[in-house]
């Protein structure tokens, strides 16, 4: 099946970039937050495109879609980020039709991630289709499609072990910690940023470094209060962020800023300082790696970090691919049901016309016509013929195509172009 929406001329395509072809520099000039894709949607919407969600991680920006050419999905993104199209192009994919949809199973079910099993964008997908839906942006194809990663994702989590070891990029920065630093439990820890990576990372850190000198500061200080309260960690004011760098031997920054929030102009100690970035856009300067003291690791250098855990998942793999083709199966029986949904309905109008005629040339000849009998007779023989040909269209061994023009043909049918 080569179409997936019935509006003339468009094609459903996923186009963005990710962690395999884009540094974290390039892929900090196509992030969005809240607002940018806000933004996205409602240029979508003033351009004609009917159904779209997008959505924006530290390790990939995506856009699935309908439009006439997959270039008005890239310049909807490049519009609202600092990326250009020729940026784009250098490093960016463009999946349509089954590729697109087998490219968002693998991103949704973890497979695609920058570690294996990190099933984050999960709930990304979900906020996004949320988002669309609120915004009359979600078609029912795109709706069906993400409850059916959501569904290859659950399943996925809980027949395999492909997620075991709760490995992310939260984790991964904990682990490269305790492999680095000795006597992590008696260092000091500052967390800059509170949101998802960063109340994930600071779990991370109370759980595995058994460290009791964690302190956290956030812009919005009653955020990082409320993921201290959890943990009986430390919070201090926005404004005594230098002092506390400068306290601090591990700084690790998770902040969602477009802009670096740490410079080395922030740093006075000479003493050894590890800093984590683990924000896209990066939000600290590499002008750090200037001091001597200091050493910056990048998410993007903690993804290359690989153990046994790791090891193990891969064994699963062919697993969760199995799950992914049966999920996948069922939605494409769903959207061929869907291609000649129209096809049967105007059929079915077709033969109660036919049926409503002959009912009243009948009704004319017999003087004991009974009207109740022929009704429900002719309405059995109606859902009879259009059951028979709902199920040949489903046969797998005949091209759905070629019998719905002749279905068409044949009853003189006229059918409403439905989307998909």
């Amino acid at each position: 099946m080569e179409h997936y929406n019935k509006s003339k001329g468009t094609t459903f395509y996923a186009i963005g970039l990710s962690y395999k072809k884009a540094d974290a520099e390039v892929r900090g000039h196509f992030s969005l937050d809240d607002t940018s894709k806000l933004a996205v949607l409602m240029q979508a919407k003033q351009n004609g495109i009917e159904s779209l969600i997008v959505t924006s991680t530290c390790n990939r920006t995506e856009i699935y879609g309908f439009a006439e050419h997959p270039f008005q999905l890239i310049q909807l993104l490049c519009d609202n980020t600092k990326g250009t199209v020729e940026e784009f192009q250098k490093v960016a994919y463009v999946y349509k039709n089954r590729e697109a949809i087998s490219h968002l199973f693998r991103v949704g079910s973890g497979l695609d991630s920058q570690i294996l099993g990190d099933f984050e964008i999960i709930s990304q997908l979900k906020t996004s289709a949320r988002l669309s839906k609120k915004h009359q942006l979600l078609n029912p194809f795109l709706e069906r499609l993400v409850n059916a990663v959501i569904q290859a994702s659950k399943r996925i989590k809980t027949e395999t072990e492909i997620s075991s070891g709760a490995t992310s990029v939260s984790f991964a920065s904990v682990q490269y910690i305790m492999n680095e630093i000795e006597h992590v439990s008696e260092k000091s820890i500052l967390l800059f940023g509170t949101g998802k990576i960063g109340r994930n990372t600071c779990e991370n850190l109370v759980k595995h470094t058994k460290n009791e000198q964690i302190t956290l500061i956030n812009r919005t200080k009653n955020k990082a209060e409320a993921v201290a309260g959890k943990f009986n960690l430390l919070v201090k004011d926005y404004a005594n962020l230098q002092e506390e760098i400068n306290a601090s031997d591990i700084l690790i920054v998770a902040t969602g800023a477009q802009n670096p929030t740490v410079d080395k102009h922030c740093i006075q100690t000479t003493k050894p300082l590890l800093i984590l970035d683990l924000s896209i856009p990066k939000n600290v300067n590499e002008n750090v790696s200037d001091l001597s003291n200091v050493t910056l690791i990048h998410l993007d250098d903690l993804s290359q970090i690989t153990d046994e855990t790791l090891e193990r998942r891969k064994e699963h793999i062919p697993v969760a691919e199995a799950i992914i083709e049966e999920i996948k199966t069922e939605f494409n029986a769903w959207l061929a049901t869907r291609k000649f949904a129209p096809t049967i309905k105007a059929l079915k109008y077709k033969l109660t016309d036919f049926a409503t005629a002959e009912l009243d040339t009948q009704r004319k000849k017999m003087t004991d016509f009974n009207e109740v009998q022929a009704e429900v007779i002719s309405n059995n023989i109606i859902q009879k013929i259009t059951n028979h040909f709902a199920h040949h269209l489903k046969d797998d061994n005949i091209s759905a195509d070629d019998s719905l023009e002749l279905i068409k043909k044949v009853f003189q049918l006229e059918t409403t172009q439905e989307h998909v």
